[in-house]
C-alpha cells in the first residue's frame, strides 16, 4: 500500500507544481524522478545514473524524430501548405457537408501542424465557410477543433504520440502506431463532428478576438502567402514519410510478405522513422519561396528547433521519471493489483485523463502516463506489440479528456470563435469529453478482438 501512496504523492506533486506554482513540466518531472527514487529506497549512488540514462535513452532515437517532424511542420505552416490542404479537401467534398468538411480539414492539417497553430491558420476559412454555407460558426469551430485534436493526440509524427510510443518500446514500429492511430483518431473526430452538429443553430456570444487574423478573410489570408504550393507539394512532406514508415512495418511482419532480400533491406531502411522524416524534410525544401533558399531553410530549421526544445525536454524528463519507476518494485505490485481488479486497458486512460484535466497539457499527459505504465505492461496483459500500441491509444484518449480553462487550446478555440467561457465549456470541453470516451470505448473493443 505504501508503494501506491508514494506514487499518488509524486503525481500530486507534478500536478501541484505545474498548475499552482506554474513550474515548467520539465523541471517538475525531473524533481519527481529524484523524489520517487529516494522515496522508493533506490541506492543513492545509482539514482543520478538511472535518471540520466532514462533521459538519454528515450531521446537517443525519438529525439531526432521529434525535431525533424517539428521542422517539417514549421515549413508547412509558413509556406501556406496548410492552406492548400484545406482547399484540397473543400474541392473534393464540396459544400454539402460543411461541419464534416471542417472536421476533415482539421484532421489532416494537425498531423504536421500543432493544433493551436492549425486553428489560428484556419480560423478565417472556418468563418468564411460558416457565412457562405449559412452554418453556425460555433458548430464549425467545434468541428475544426475536434478534428485537429484527434490526430494531435493519436497519430505520429505528432510529438506526443511519438514520445508515448518511444516510452513503450515502439520506436521501431511506428507504422503500426500510425495505422491504428489513424483509425482511432477518425472515430474520435467523427464523434466530435456529431457533437458539433448540436450547435448548428447556436451563435457566438462572446467578444471578438483582437488578433488581426480574426478579421482577415480567407481570400486575403491566401493572398498574404503569395503563390501557394500545389496539393502534391503540400501533402508530400508528411504523407510520403508516413507511407514509408507503414511500408517498413509491413516488411517486418512475421509472415515476411516482402521476403528477406534486398527489397526487404531497402524498405526497412527507408521505413525507419528517422530516415522517412529526413526524406520528408528534403521534400519540404521544395516549399521554400525566397530567392536565398539556403538562408530561409536555415531559418525554418532554427524555428523548428526552438519549437521542439520544450517537447524534447519534457519527453526526456518523462523518460527519466519512467526509468526510476522501472527500477522499483512498483510496476510489478501495481500491475498485479490492477490485473486483479480487471482494470486492464482502462488504467492508462484513467491516469492520462486525470493528468490532462489537472494540468492541461496533452503532451505532458502522454509522456508522463506512458512512462508510468511502461513497467506494468506485463501484469496488465498488454506486453505484446499490439498491446503496447493499444496502450498508446488509451493514453491518447485520456490525453484529450478534457480540454478546459487550464489548456491553451481551449482559449485559442474560445477566443477566436467569439465564445464565452460558458458556451466554450458546453461546446468545446464537452466535445473533448465525448471524443475521449468514444476513443477509449473503441480501444477497449479493439483489445477484446486483437489481444
Amino acid at each position: 500500500m505504501s508503494l501506491i501512496l508514494i506514487l499518488i504523492g509524486v503525481i500530486a506533486f507534478i500536478v501541484f507544481t505545474t498548475t499552482k506554482l506554474k513550474l515548467h513540466p520539465f523541471l517538475a518531472l525531473i524533481m519527481s524522478a529524484f523524489i520517487a527514487a529516494f522515496a522508493y529506497g533506490l541506492p543513492s549512488v545509482t539514482i543520478a545514473k538511472t535518471i540520466a540514462g532514462g533521459f538519454g535513452g528515450i531521446l537517443g532515437y525519438i529525439g531526432l524524430v521529434i525535431v525533424l517532424g517539428t521542422i517539417i511542420g514549421v515549413i508547412l505552416e509558413k509556406s501556406g501548405a496548410a492552406i492548400t490542404m484545406a482547399d484540397s479537401v473543400i474541392n473534393m467534398l464540396g459544400n454539402r457537408f460543411p461541419i464534416l468538411t471542417m472536421t476533415i480539414i482539421g484532421y489532416i492539417v494537425s498531423v504536421p501542424v500543432f493544433c493551436d497553430s492549425g486553428f489560428v491558420i484556419l480560423n478565417s476559412l472556418k468563418e468564411s465557410l460558416a457565412k457562405r454555407m449559412e452554418t453556425s460558426s460555433v458548430a464549425m469551430s467545434v468541428a475544426l477543433a475536434t478534428g485537429l485534436y484527434a490526430t494531435h493526440t493519436f497519430v505520429p509524427p505528432t510529438p506526443g504520440p511519438i514520445a508515448a510510443a518511444g516510452n513503450l518500446g515502439l520506436e521501431s514500429n511506428l507504422g503500426l502506431v500510425i495505422g491504428v492511430g489513424v483509425f482511432v483518431a477518425a472515430v474520435a473526430a467523427l464523434a466530435g463532428t456529431l457533437w458539433a452538429s448540436r450547435f448548428k443553430d447556436v451563435e457566438p456570444d462572446g467578444e471578438a478576438h483582437d488578433d488581426e487574423t480574426a478579421h482577415i478573410s480567407w481570400t486575403e489570408l491566401k493572398a498574404a502567402y503569395g503563390v501557394l504550393p500545389t496539393a502534391r507539394q503540400a501533402f508530400a512532406p508528411i504523407f510520403v514519410p508516413i507511407f514509408l514508415i507503414c511500408l517498413g512495418s509491413i516488411a517486418k511482419f512475421p509472415s515476411a510478405p516482402i521476403g528477406t532480400g534486398n527489397v526487404y533491406d531497402v524498405l526497412v531502411f527507408l521505413g525507419q522513422p528517422l530516415t522517412a522524416l529526413l526524406i520528408g524534410l528534403f521534400l519540404a525544401m521544395g516549399l521554400l519561396k525566397s530567392e536565398n533558399k539556403i538562408e530561409e531553410f536555415s531559418e525554418r530549421i532554427s524555428q523548428g528547433i526552438l519549437a521542439a526544445a520544450p517537447i524534447l525536454l519534457i519527453t526526456g524528463a518523462g523518460g527519466a521519471f519512467g526509468a526510476v519507476l522501472k527500477a522499483t518494485p512498483l510496476g510489478e505490485y501495481l500491475g498485479t493489483t490492477l490485473s486483479a481488479l480487471g482494470v486492464g486497458i482502462f488504467m492508462p486512460f484513467i491516469v492520462a485523463a486525470a493528468l490532462k484535466s489537472a494540468q492541461g497539457s496533452s503532451t505532458v499527459a502522454l509522456v508522463t502516463t506512458s512512462a508510468l505504465v511502461a513497467p506494468m505492461l506485463t501484469q496488465l496483459g498488454l506486453d505484446s506489440e499490439m498491446g503496447r500500441v493499444l496502450t498508446v491509444m488509451a493514453i491518447g484518449a485520456g490525453a484529450m479528456t478534457v480540454s478546459h480553462a487550464n489548456d491553451s487550446f481551449f482559449w485559442v478555440v474560445s477566443q477566436f470563435s467569439r465564445m464565452s467561457v460558458g458556451l466554450a465549456y458546453r461546446a468545446q470541453t464537452m466535445a473533448t469529453l465525448v471524443q475521449g470516451i468514444t476513443a477509449i470505448t473503441l480501444v477497449y473493443i479493439l483489445s477484446l478482438i486483437l489481444l
